[in-house]
């Protein structure tokens, strides 16, 4: 429970760091629920195979930056949150994974390195991992990942982005 609840604070806090507090209004929308369970692909865990940046990977939600995709193997929790500002559309995505929490956030920052953001935050406590990346103009891209190991052996992971403007 004390995990998943500073997981949770972590993922506020790097969310809010990405935020434009001088924004009048932010609009945000749910997606509609779905009936089942999504699968990102039948891509080995990143034990048995290396994360590779190059290739296809579904995006985490319509419209997603390049940076913004689902590991591959993913087992979506539900639907993206979408939300768009002043710094840009963006969203919000939970899924499970059987990679490590270090294999994932070398895959998300293989990703936003090669999207030409810059490392901008990384912490470790515990066995949870936490990622931040941003571009250098204002109001620009930026990506947010928190993987934490489970009781049942997989991954939960969190990733926030933003696409700028």
């Amino acid at each position: 429970m004390t995990l998943r609840l500073a997981v949770s604070a972590v993922l506020v806090l790097f969310c809010l760091a990405g935020c434009d507090r001088s924004a009048q209004s932010v609009e945000t929308k749910a997606a509609p629920e779905a009936s089942a369970p999504v699968t990102a692909d039948a891509t080995p865990p990143a034990a048995e195979a290396p994360a590779v940046v190059g290739g296809a990977a579904l995006a985490a939600a319509d419209g997603a930056p390049s940076f913004a995709v689902l590991y591959p193997g993913a087992q979506v929790d539900g639907q993206p949150l979408a939300a768009g500002g002043e710094a840009g559309p963006g969203g919000l995505i939970t899924f499970t994974t059987t990679a490590s929490p270090d294999d994932v956030v070398a895959f998300y920052r293989e990703r936003a390195e090669k999207a030409g953001l810059r490392s901008v935050a990384g912490m470790n406590q515990g066995d949870t991992r936490a990622y931040g990346a941003a571009a250098d103009a204002v109001n620009g891209a930026s990506l947010q990942v928190v993987a934490t190991p489970t009781e049942t052996g997989q991954t939960s992971v969190q990733l926030g982005w933003s696409a700028g403007q």
